[in-house]
């Protein structure tokens, strides 16, 4: 492997089809396409800050590496990618990919990032501000997120989520096969018209969560008292502890909670509208 370092390059597409090379302490300039069709790359200690650098690219290691705000839509279109230890400025990060690993990442503005990526793992990432991170994504394995962007977890299938804290609004919509444990989910209508969402030791907070969902299943979770008008129209296991303040109109399943504050049942339950709620500290 050939090792470039110590320089800059800038302009339209100064590294197309580089291959087998290492890049120490080398800066992409102004311009466009840096970095693209490549193959078998190296970064380490490099800054990137023109835009779309890094498009086309099978079978890459970046470590140390920095992404300034104007190097927007940097990483497309690649496949075999691991990242680590870098700092993300620039929005619109990560889509269209195969086979991403990123481990202590930190992205300051999450906008449209990891849209469309297949087998992606997350460990130690934050992600802050923005909206619509890890839409229509696959495969996804979570251990140790932060996040404050919004509407997360949009359209994503088969995923395990570990030790999150996420603050947000609308996420997990329309997921399905989606396994969240250990984690803190803090925002309104959470996980909307899904199929198939367990929840395992987690705290929920925020207006209206789990409606409209299909296969629910719940495991030791807690919420906070701002859930109101829980599990509308949803069919669902639940283990609850502590107490709920609301629920409405679950369609089916069975609830098992230490005490609920209300139950609404009206014209709009759906049939078969023959959910039980037991209270274990009536």
């Amino acid at each position: 492997m050939q090792i470039i370092k110590d320089t800059s390059f800038g302009g339209e597409r100064p590294l197309f089809g580089l291959h087998d090379t290492r890049l120490e302490n080398v800066t992409i300039t102004e311009g466009e396409s840096g970095i693209k069709c490549c193959r078998n790359l190296e970064a380490d200690h490099c800054r990137f800050i023109g835009k779309y650098p890094w498009w086309h690219v099978d079978k890459s290691l970046i470590t140390h590496c920095y992404f300034e705000v104007g190097s927007r839509s940097a990483i497309w279109y690649s496949r075999d990618m691991v990242m680590r230890d870098c700092i993300i400025d620039g929005p619109k990060f990560f889509r269209e990919m195969d086979s991403l690993k990123l481990e202590r990442v930190k992205i300051t503005d999450a906008d449209e990032t990891f849209w469309k990526v297949n087998n992606l793992t997350v460990k130690d990432v934050e992600l802050h501000d923005g909206t619509y991170p890890f839409m229509f994504c696959t495969h996804v394995d979570v251990d140790g997120l932060v996040s404050d962007s919004k509407y997360v977890f949009q359209y994503v299938r088969d995923a395990v989520i570990r030790n999150a804290r996420i603050t947000t609004k609308d996420a997990f919509w329309e997921t399905e096969n989606v396994t969240i444990y250990d984690s803190e989910l803090h925002g309104e209508y959470l996980g909307w018209h899904s199929k198939n969402l367990r929840l395992v030791r987690c705290h929920i907070t925020g207006e209206q969560p789990l409606c409209y969902v299909d296969g629910l299943v719940l495991e030791d979770c807690t919420f906070g008292p701002d859930c109101d008008r829980m599990f509308e129209d949803s069919t669902l296991e639940a283990d609850i502890k502590g107490s709920v303040t609301n629920i409405k109109n679950p369609r089916s399943g069975h609830i098992t909670v230490d005490r609920v504050g209300s139950v609404t049942l009206d014209e709009y339950l759906l049939a078969p509208g023959d959910c039980v709620i037991t209270e274990r500290m009536k």
